[in-house]
């Protein structure tokens, strides 16, 4: 994809940005997860400048593939579950749901405008892998995942298994390892506790765009 061409992706992408706090705003704080404004509202003016490079991100690394516009979807809602799991450690099942709508409607679109139904089949294994794993994970003794990250887990599969078996497993291990590294940075500068929560949404979301860069 040329420059020229990417400079739209990347104005919306900062449009998208713009719009992310507020969005995420309607979803924190809630009853019994109490706000953390400190964290998400310090960075909150990156938004725009973070959407845009996530967009032309996608851009690039899919190029033709007819569902482009589902992955850049797909990030926009996700920007959204990200500033919120920020804020209030939760992920609102309303906005995962959207997701999984989003995917699979729009890759279910793109399989048939491709005439290549695998690829669904495909993205449909993707999501049965990714929250299988996760409920694995969500099941071990002294375990903090939460089943809000196992059900985005399971979203992000379907989109991860559009692109094939490489995208999933890379998709599968970097969040943790991305969430590993920060964990034991903040623990390493005591910024942090052992029994501090920290949200993993952001971790998936982050691994799922880089597995499609590197697909």
């Amino acid at each position: 994809m040329s420059a020229v061409a990417l400079v739209p992706v990347a104005s919306l992408g900062v449009l998208v940005g713009l719009a992310v706090p507020a969005l995420a705003g309607r979803f924190t704080p809630s009853p019994g997860h109490p706000p953390r404004p400190s964290r998400p509202c310090r960075w909150v003016w990156l938004s725009p400048a973070v959407t845009g490079v996530v967009f032309v991100g996608l851009a690039v690394a899919l190029r033709a593939d007819p569902a482009l516009p589902v992955f850049l979807a797909v990030a926009s809602v996700g920007l959204v579950l990200a500033v919120v799991d920020l804020a209030c450690l939760r992920l609102p099942d309303s906005l995962v749901l959207a997701t999984a709508l989003l995917a699979l409607g729009g890759l279910s679109g793109a399989a048939l405008l491709a005439d290549d139904p695998g690829r669904l089949l495909g993205a449909l294994a993707g999501a049965a892998v990714a929250g299988a794993a996760h409920v694995l994970l969500a099941l071990l003794p002294g375990s903090r995942l939460g089943f809000g990250d196992v059900k985005l887990a399971a979203v992000l599969g379907l989109p991860l298994g559009w692109l094939g078996r490489d995208a999933l497993l890379a998709g599968l291990l970097l969040p943790h390892l991305l969430h590993g590294g920060l964990v034991l940075g903040l623990l390493a500068a005591r910024r942090v506790r052992r029994d501090t929560l920290l949200p993993l949404g952001p971790a998936l979301l982050a691994g799922a765009w880089l597995a499609v860069l590197l697909a």
